[in-house]
């Protein structure tokens, strides 16, 4: 699980100063300056919206018991695009991701509100099928965590459990395309009888991202995929994102700018909780329009 996990991820010093954050104008500090509470945007810099949105957040808060640790977050994730999220560890942005398909529903003290909506409809109305939702919006996670089956028991599992197959011959074409779509099946096409733990860290990364896409989801959610990986496996890990994005719509959480630059079309800066800015990747990069925001990708903090 990321660092930003619960609600002790997050230093006690910038608990404090989140707790006792007033708003005031964002202003230009000395290099090498922490971070200030009254340096926190009270807007998020850039637009939110986007012209073609898959997800759309609105003023979403997150608490663990009595912390806050997301604060009136709005954000659109489109189409057919990547949007990478940023920020030093405990700012939120894997709170933020796991709020998409409902992951922090497993965390009795955590609570949501706000409204989130996936194809306009809000997935934490009271009817919604958490089940479904999660096989609409998919979970990569920051370990590769294969089932101690096989590897085509891995990919089938969710086709299975979800009646996508009407018979085994249904079930191998899913298998060998969702394996196909992960770059992996010409590597263990002769061995889908072995073990999903006898792959290496990269290859089990991938299976987990074939077992995600096998069940037909409309977005996948990367919760710093490649932090165990290795440079090649990451490096073949990020040509994937980039072929996925064809056919999903992907959020990734990183704590490698470099990878953000590489495999983002959009990226959105985190920093106590609160989005500080969104924007095109290159503009983020290049051109900030927020002095958090050029702190941090300059390396003056985090």
């Amino acid at each position: 699980m990321s660092a930003d996990a619960g609600p002790g991820a997050v230093p006690a010093a910038e608990r404090a100063a989140m707790e006792s954050f007033v708003p005031s104008p964002a202003t230009v500090k000395p290099a090498g300056a922490p971070p200030r509470s009254q340096d926190i945007a009270t807007e998020t810099a850039g637009d939110i919206t986007v012209d073609n949105p898959r997800m759309c957040a609105r003023g979403v808060d997150v608490f663990y018991a009595e912390k806050q640790a997301i604060v009136d977050v709005s954000l659109d994730i489109g189409q057919n695009e990547v949007l990478a999220m940023i920020g030093p560890s405990g700012c939120g942005k894997s709170t933020f991701l796991r709020c998409l398909n409902r992951m922090n529903d497993i965390i009795d003290v955590c609570r949501v509100t706000g409204r989130i909506e996936l194809d306009g409809e809000d997935i934490y109305d009271r009817n919604v099928d958490v089940v479904q939702l999660r096989a609409r919006v998919g979970m990569v996670f920051q370990k590769p965590n294969p089932f101690p089956k096989s590897i085509y028991d891995n990919v089938a599992y969710g086709p299975r459990i979800h009646g996508l197959a009407s018979g085994r011959a249904e079930l191998d074409d899913i298998v060998q395309s969702s394996l196909e779509r992960a770059g992996l099946w010409s590597e263990v096409k002769d061995r889908l009888g072995e073990s999903g733990t006898s792959l290496s860290g990269g290859q089990q990364q991938r299976l987990c991202i074939a077992r995600a896409i096998a069940v037909s989801p409309e977005v996948i959610l990367m919760d710093e995929p490649c932090s165990a990986l290795d440079p090649i496996a990451t490096a073949r890990i990020e040509e994937l994102i980039d072929e996925l994005r064809r056919n999903y719509t992907i959020a990734i959480v990183t704590h490698s700018m470099q990878q953000a630059a590489r495999v983002s079309q959009r990226t959105a800066y985190f920093h106590l909780g609160k989005l500080i800015e969104v924007g095109e990747t290159n503009q983020i990069f290049t051109n900030p329009r927020h002095n958090l925001t050029e702190d941090y990708i300059t390396g003056r903090f985090g």
